[in-house]
């Protein structure tokens, strides 16, 4: 049924980021971490993502989930939630007590942390992949993988010990492998299916150009403006000709306070490099036609505006000048000394 149900990505994926093509794919992610402060403290975290979107937040007071959107529960029952999180709370006492129990036998010391990734990753065409793997202070300690608990390199004989417990409830692994490859990709296509006006909302960038700091004598830092977009894959390169700068300098994807995101993406050059230089912006919302900026118009247009701006201020002064002059003299000496 699932392999039938995959074809759906194609409408209801929204867009990836390569600048050739945008690929159908998505991922839906359960993040917990676990701070063990001694044996009778741990604080639990937990939230859901669809790609970059948090979906779901976890109350830890109350060990229940949260729904951050209205269609957070995609098509699924408020049962069929309510019995998820009670297998999601059971799994995650049960794993963290194990590492309770085990703290000395396994030589880890207060105050440690554990870091637990789990969820499934979807590709148009294709099936989909589950994964769970476990980091323990930042490095990876073990990971699911058919049907059992494999430790990582990093995690050396501890990890090898606690692979050794968690492999002997072979109903445990069972339900995990049945969530991780069944249960999750149904999901993720209802999410899909349920928030697809938020999921598929396409709004247009806006871009400018204008120049950075001083790099140094003779230099320009020339920035790329865009600020808008959504959803957040986008392309953006300096280019000359059809030939993409190698010294484009991209930043960080920030959001706006609508929802959408903003960019910018720097090249630094010599000043008598750049004309002839232009910015190129890729993104899904533009139906296939790139926005091209020319650093080289950019300065014409100001040249332009300068060439006008500058003889209208020096006409007015003369104006003001002759009129003041005008009217604070009598008319046969201004005559006079306009002659």
């Amino acid at each position: 049924m699932l392999f039938l149900q995959i074809p759906l990505l194609a409408v209801l994926l929204p867009g990836g980021d390569n600048k050739d093509e945008f690929h159908e794919q998505v991922s839906f992610q359960i993040i917990q971490i676990a701070s063990f402060y001694n044996q009778s403290w741990v604080q639990n975290l937990g939230s859901g993502w669809l790609g970059e979107l948090q979906t779901h937040g976890w109350d830890s007071n109350s060990d229940t989930i949260i729904f951050l959107w209205p269609w957070s529960k995609g098509n699924f029952s408020n049962e069929d939630l309510t019995e998820l999180g009670k297998l999601f709370h059971v799994f995650s006492i049960g794993f963290l007590q194990a590492f309770h129990n085990h703290a000395s036998q396994w030589q880890l010391e207060y105050p440690f942390e554990l870091q637990t990734t789990g969820g499934c990753e979807l590709y148009f065409g294709e099936s989909s992949t589950g994964f769970l793997r476990v980091a323990y202070q930042g490095s990876d300690f073990l990971h699911f993988q058919n049907n059992s608990w494999v430790p990582s390199p990093e995690g050396g004989s501890r990890a090898q010990h606690v692979c050794r417990l968690f492999n002997w409830d072979q109903v445990t692994l069972e339900t995990i492998h049945r969530l991780l490859t069944d249960t999750c990709t149904r999901f993720v296509l209802s999410l899909l299916d349920a928030g697809k006006a938020d999921l598929q909302r396409q709004v247009r960038p806006e871009a400018w150009l204008s120049t950075g700091s001083s790099p140094g004598p003779g230099r320009l830092m020339l920035v790329c403006h865009i600020s808008g977009f959504h959803p957040k894959p986008i392309w953006v390169m300096w280019m000359r000709g059809e030939q993409e700068h190698l010294g484009t300098q991209p930043g960080d994807v920030l959001p706006n306070a609508d929802r959408t995101w903003y960019l910018q993406v720097s090249l630094d050059v010599e000043a008598i490099e750049a004309v002839g230089l232009s910015c190129r912006v890729r993104h899904s919302s533009l139906g296939g036609q790139d926005i091209i900026l020319y650093w080289g118009h950019h300065n014409s247009v100001v040249l332009i505006i300068l060439a006008v701006i500058v003889p209208l201020v020096l006409l007015t002064g003369l104006a003001s000048w002759l009129r003041k002059r005008w009217t604070h003299c009598e008319p046969q000496s201004c005559i006079l000394s306009l002659e």
